[in-house]
């Protein structure tokens, strides 16, 4: 029998995964009790103004509460002053700042790492929102302080009505089904391109752990890239066999289908379509946020083995594994690594969400080699262990 969860208010992922994932919403009461204060509104005020930090400050006017503005990141301590009565503030890649929240992550183990986007906070006085509106990912909306009211409507798409002239992407009308007011530790789960409407019943913070999945246009670009990169493929082609001579001006019908041949034939070669995909999918949402590290050498690591750190993955970078051929490879933030075969099982750990020891199981040439290079890149992180 598969195991329930607390976070899914009970139910197993299977169930959660077959009924409702990209399907329809889902509330649980007290899902994520953890969250509750984390952060103060205070917190993300002052993280806000932050200069490497993406935010957005978001106003209705007093006079036409249906008028927007909106400032985007940097944000300064004047943006702030004469403020209307109704606004918002969004910060994203929270996640990144508080080793915390970052660790909630791990509720939601029944999703891959790759399908992350960031945890956004949504800070709010009474009666602050962002309207009416719908978004192309999978959301799980938790909340941290206060109490925020949500509105779920209807399936919305591309073609769905928005307000013109307005900085914000808002609908038109939106059909109510459902009306609930989150406390904190209380999840809501929206799917993809369901209209919803949250206001702030009081002074709250709302957490967006978002989901998002690649669209076909960026793994183009990353095919292209790759392509670009790849010395075969610089190489003309050959001509075809030319037997009968043709117009100076044409391109003949057997001349295009031999160029498409060629083409399609590198599209659909497997090895560099994973590569491409890998790329892309590894690439941090927020490259800014990773920290640069002093350089730690291979000698470091070994005086360290003894004093009790854990290793983990950097919070703003991204770390994952394919195994296809019958071998294992990795990449993080949008390049591949080469990674010695005494390290991989252990990296797989730590990609796959866990803590592991910095001990004398990792004492080895090769994989001291591999962590320096690791930690120094900012893919992985040393954390003291609660013992330490």
């Amino acid at each position: 029998m598969s195991q329930t969860l607390d976070v899914l208010g009970g139910i197993s992922a299977e169930q959660f995964l077959t009924e409702y994932w990209q399907k329809k919403p889902l509330l649980v009461r007290n899902a994520v009790p953890e969250i509750v204060g984390l952060l103060e509104p205070n917190d993300v005020m002052e993280l806000a103004l932050d200069e490497n930090v993406t935010a957005r400050l978001i106003k209705q006017k007093d006079r036409d509460p249906n008028q927007w503005n909106v400032k985007s990141s940097p944000l300064l301590k004047a943006d702030f002053q004469k403020m209307p009565k109704l606004w918002t503030l969004l910060v994203q890649a929270v996640d990144h700042y508080s080793f915390d929240l970052a660790e909630l992550w791990k509720k939601f183990p029944f999703i891959p790492q790759w399908r992350r986007e960031d945890i956004m906070v949504s800070y709010a006085p009474q009666g602050g929102s962002v309207g009416k509106h719908f978004d192309f990912y999978d959301v799980f909306l938790v909340q941290g302080y206060g109490h925020r009211r949500w509105q779920l409507g209807q399936m919305c798409d591309e073609q769905t009505a928005l307000v013109a002239g307005q900085p914000l992407k808002l609908l038109q009308e939106m059909e109510v089904h459902f009306d609930e007011v989150l406390a904190p530790g209380d999840l809501l789960y929206v799917p993809p391109g369901l209209s919803h409407y949250g206001v702030a019943e009081d002074e709250c913070l709302t957490y967006s752990f978002g989901f998002r999945m690649p669209n076909i246009s960026d793994m183009m670009d990353s095919l292209g890239d790759y392509f670009s990169e790849q010395e075969q493929l610089k190489k003309p082609l050959l001509d075809i066999t030319r037997s009968v001579c043709t117009a100076v001006g044409e391109i003949s019908d057997h001349e295009l289908s031999y160029l498409r041949e060629q083409l399609l034939a590198q599209l659909q070669n497997p090895e560099m379509l994973n590569e491409a995909i890998m790329c892309l999918a590894s690439q941090p949402g927020y490259p800014n946020n990773i920290p640069e590290n002093d350089e730690i050498g291979t000698g470091d690591l070994e005086e360290a083995l003894e004093e009790g750190y854990l290793l983990n993955i950097e919070p703003a970078s991204r770390l994952l594994y394919s195994n296809f051929n019958d071998e294992l490879n990795f990449w993080a933030n949008g390049e591949r690594l080469c990674i010695s075969e005494e390290f991989k099982p252990h990296l797989k750990r730590i990609a796959d969400g866990e803590m592991i020891a910095l001990d004398e199981n990792l004492y080895d040439q090769h994989i001291l080699e591999d962590l320096a290079e690791l930690l120094n890149n900012s893919i992985i992180m040393l954390l003291p262990s609660e013992e330490n």
